[in-house]
């Protein structure tokens, strides 16, 4: 794989996941209350989404929900309700200052960091749908399929964790200087935003071609 077309899909992707999606706003949310060590388990869990969506578009599941109204339907409703289920549990957060007492929160517990957002990620149908469209663009027809996946695979996951991980720092100084009310409007607007998701995944419909 040419390092040109390395580059180009780095940019283009890097663009798409600084938009704050769920899995970012869980990394800033998860930042500003348990501090940025705690919140990379999230990270990790986003990440090993990734993996599962690239395999999936590498096999045909992203082709699956582009052509199957059923198999779209299925996967867009849990990523709904699981969306709207963070979404109200974090507005009724109180924003606790735990920083990495998982005792005090089960939440935030490592395991269950990771796989928040691993859910949120695997469950949303809009991102098997993106990066079936994103990638094959960098796949060359003619060259091995399964070495390039693996190194736009390998791409695309350090940008996601980068990316994750600046809006995880960025929520840790944030409630630095906003302290414990701080921590609770941090997380009030991302689980608005993420029930606002939600509503929108609820009407979307797939791209008819």
């Amino acid at each position: 794989m040419e390092l040109t077309t390395v580059l180009a899909f780095a940019i283009a992707a890097s663009v798409a996941i600084a938009i704050p999606g769920p899995t970012v706003l869980l990394a800033l949310a998860n930042g500003s209350r348990y501090g940025v060590r705690r919140a990379t388990f999230g990270m990790l869990g986003a990440v090993a989404s990734d993996i599962v969506l690239v395999v999936a578009v590498g096999i045909g599941l992203g082709a699956l929900l582009q052509a199957s109204e059923v198999a779209f339907s299925v996967v867009k409703w849990v990523g709904v309700a699981y969306l709207a289920y963070l979404g109200i549990r974090m507005i009724l957060s109180r924003g606790a200052l735990l920083h990495g007492d998982p005792a005090a929160d089960p939440r935030g517990a490592r395991g269950a960091l990771f796989l928040k957002s691993f859910l949120v990620a695997v469950t949303n149908p809009k991102g098997y749908l993106f990066v079936g469209a994103l990638l094959p663009q960098f796949i060359a027809p003619g060259s091995s399929q399964l070495a390039q996946y693996v190194v736009i695979g390998m791409v695309f996951c350090a940008l996601d964790f980068a990316i994750m991980f600046a809006y995880a720092l960025l929520g840790s100084q944030a409630i630095r200087m906003l302290k414990k009310r701080g921590a609770v409007w941090i997380e009030r607007v991302c689980g608005g935003v993420m029930l606002a998701m939600a509503a929108w995944l609820a009407t979307s419909r797939r791209a008819v071609t």
